[in-house]
Protein backbone atom coordinates (compact mmCIF):
# COMPACT_ATOMS: atom_id res chain seq x y z
CA UNK A 1 0.00 0.00 0.00
CA UNK A 2 2.81 2.40 0.51
CA UNK A 3 3.90 2.35 -3.10
CA UNK A 4 0.13 3.82 -3.93
CA UNK A 5 0.50 6.60 -1.29
CA UNK A 6 3.89 7.27 -3.31
CA UNK A 7 2.33 7.23 -6.46
CA UNK A 8 -1.00 9.23 -5.21
CA UNK A 9 1.95 12.18 -3.68
CA UNK A 10 3.52 11.98 -7.32
CA UNK A 11 0.40 12.88 -8.86
CA UNK A 12 -0.27 15.76 -6.36
CA UNK A 13 3.07 16.99 -7.34
CA UNK A 14 1.79 17.08 -11.29
CA UNK A 15 -1.39 18.44 -9.72
CA UNK A 16 0.38 21.37 -8.57
CA UNK A 17 2.60 22.07 -12.08
CA UNK A 18 -0.35 22.50 -14.02
CA UNK A 19 -1.56 24.88 -11.47
CA UNK A 20 1.31 26.40 -11.94
CA UNK A 21 1.36 26.44 -15.74
CA UNK A 22 -1.90 27.83 -15.60
CA UNK A 23 -0.89 30.37 -13.57
CA UNK A 24 1.94 31.06 -15.99
CA UNK A 25 -0.61 30.95 -18.89
CA UNK A 26 -3.26 33.64 -16.64
CA UNK A 27 0.17 36.10 -16.06
CA UNK A 28 1.00 36.07 -19.82
CA UNK A 29 4.42 34.74 -18.83
CA UNK A 30 7.05 33.86 -21.64
CA UNK A 31 6.00 31.12 -23.83
CA UNK A 32 9.48 29.22 -23.68
CA UNK A 33 8.85 28.85 -20.24
CA UNK A 34 5.68 27.22 -20.07
CA UNK A 35 6.37 24.87 -23.19
CA UNK A 36 9.19 23.82 -20.70
CA UNK A 37 6.87 23.16 -17.78
CA UNK A 38 4.96 21.44 -20.06
CA UNK A 39 7.50 19.52 -21.02
CA UNK A 40 8.49 18.61 -17.59
CA UNK A 41 4.65 17.77 -16.77
CA UNK A 42 4.47 15.50 -19.64
CA UNK A 43 7.71 13.59 -18.67
CA UNK A 44 6.45 13.28 -14.57
CA UNK A 45 3.23 11.40 -16.20
CA UNK A 46 5.26 9.24 -17.93
CA UNK A 47 7.50 8.48 -15.25
CA UNK A 48 4.13 7.97 -13.60
CA UNK A 49 2.71 5.29 -16.10
CA UNK A 50 6.57 3.43 -15.79
CA UNK A 51 5.72 2.87 -12.17
CA UNK A 52 2.05 2.07 -12.24
CA UNK A 53 3.06 -0.57 -15.23
CA UNK A 54 5.98 -1.89 -13.24
CA UNK A 55 3.13 -2.24 -9.99
CA UNK A 56 0.77 -4.22 -12.47
CA UNK A 57 3.54 -6.62 -14.39
CA UNK A 58 5.19 -7.70 -10.45
CA UNK A 59 1.41 -7.87 -8.56
CA UNK A 60 -1.42 -8.01 -11.19
CA UNK A 61 0.13 -10.16 -13.82
CA UNK A 62 1.37 -12.24 -11.53
CA UNK A 63 -1.49 -13.60 -10.02
CA UNK A 64 -3.50 -13.63 -13.46
CA UNK A 65 -0.51 -16.09 -14.53
CA UNK A 66 -0.65 -17.90 -11.46
CA UNK A 67 -4.68 -18.52 -11.60
CA UNK A 68 -4.46 -19.84 -15.45
CA UNK A 69 -5.77 -16.17 -16.62
CA UNK A 70 -2.24 -15.72 -18.75
CA UNK A 71 -4.15 -15.30 -21.62
CA UNK A 72 -5.77 -12.39 -20.47
CA UNK A 73 -2.46 -10.83 -18.73
CA UNK A 74 -0.52 -11.08 -22.12
CA UNK A 75 -3.58 -8.95 -23.77
CA UNK A 76 -3.18 -6.39 -21.06
CA UNK A 77 0.31 -6.40 -21.90
CA UNK A 78 -0.16 -5.89 -25.60
CA UNK A 79 -2.83 -2.91 -25.01
CA UNK A 80 -0.25 -1.20 -22.94
CA UNK A 81 2.18 -1.43 -25.15
CA UNK A 82 0.25 -0.30 -27.78
CA UNK A 83 -1.02 2.97 -26.30
CA UNK A 84 2.98 3.41 -25.08
CA UNK A 85 3.88 3.77 -28.90
CA UNK A 86 1.12 6.58 -29.85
Amino acid sequence: MNDIKALVKRLQLIEGQVRGVQKMLEENRYCIDVITQTSAIRNALASLEDKLLERHLSTCVVKQFESGQGEKAKDEILQVYKLKRK
